[in-house]
């Protein structure tokens, strides 16, 4: 069985830049330093945060006064923001600067007078973080039947966003949808979801057409990671995700001659590597990769932390 590994995979640079900060935060003023929800959404990371001196916390009322926060990189509504300095608590804000991008054009778009549909998940911090930048004038639809559905109060002075880690295809049809609904609906001049979410979704459509299983390595509640999965099987792959090597069922292997691995913008490489010696045996001969995407973004740390 050959094992075929995508290019690009795994940690993007807003990850990387979330990370960090929690690192380095720890670091430099000692733990504990409390973080509001999963600062990325991944087990495994999350638990060596956890071991370094990071307390998740689910409300910002668990930090006691005085002490450190960091947002997640899902970013935050303009309320717990509010909340956070209301409390007296420092903040470090570990937002990925490409979901920063999105509440710039809702604020710009809202100052203009534009009512925004927001294309995301219900419920995903994201999602949340980005209704909650303005306290009215947004809707939120999910699907194709949701945008023909939407009722308006001005389908003349009308906008949208989306959230950054969605299906690319997904989300063109679901805009396809609005344009129909609402011909005068503009857009952001540059496409919100991210490169990284793009990038790792071409990769995996050409690794699902040549392999009969594709493993996606990330958490159920990474929604990048999710979408890869499902990419792959819209492709034709049988596809699963797991967090860790010791989660992959053999029953998912049988009769297939190459097996794709990828991995979610949150998921870090050492799991990845401990799912290729899984399924190659440790033999380099069986593991190839295919050329893909070079990425070189980076992110700046918060001037304090540099």
């Amino acid at each position: 069985m050959q094992v075929i590994l995508a290019k690009p995979r795994g940690f993007c640079a807003g990850v990387e830049r979330a990370i960090a900060i929690v690192e380095r935060a720890i670091e430099i003023l000692g733990a504990p330093i409390y973080v509001r929800h999963e600062v990325v959404h991944n087990q495994f990371v999350c638990d060596n945060l956890r071991a370094k001196g990071a307390v998740f916390i689910d409300e910002l009322a668990q930090a006691p006064a005085g002490s450190t926060v960091v947002f997640s990189a899902h970013g935050v509504s303009m309320a717990v923001r509010e909340e956070a300095a209301g409390l007296g608590l420092k903040v470090f804000d570990a937002t990925c600067p490409l979901v920063t991008k999105v509440h710039v054009e809702v604020a710009k778009m809202r100052r203009e007078g534009c009512e925004i549909v927001m294309i995301g998940h219900k419920g995903h911090p994201e999602v949340e973080g980005t209704m909650g930048q303005s306290p009215d004038g947004m809707y939120l639809v999910e699907t194709v039947a949701d945008a023909r559905q939407l009722q308006v109060r001005s389908p003349t002075r009308l906008a949208y966003v989306t959230q950054t880690t969605l299906s690319v295809d997904d989300a063109a049809l679901v805009v396809a949808a609005l344009k129909e609904r609402f011909p005068g609906i503009i857009g952001p001049k540059k496409d919100d979801i991210c490169y990284a979410t793009q990038n790792r979704q071409d990769s995996v459509k050409q690794l699902a057409r040549t392999s009969e299983v594709v493993l996606v390595v990330g958490s159920r509640s990474s929604s990048n990671s999710n979408r890869l999965r499902e990419v792959a099987e819209l492709i034709g792959s049988r596809s699963y995700l797991v967090d860790q090597a010791e989660q992959i069922d053999p029953a998912w292997l049988a009769g297939a001659s190459r097996v794709g691995v990828t991995a979610g913008a949150s998921a870090p490489e050492v799991l990845v590597q401990e799912v290729v010696n899984r399924l190659s045996g440790g033999d380099p001969a069986k593991v190839g990769q295919l050329d893909g995407a070079e990425e070189n973004v980076t992110f700046a740390l918060p001037r304090e932390l540099q």
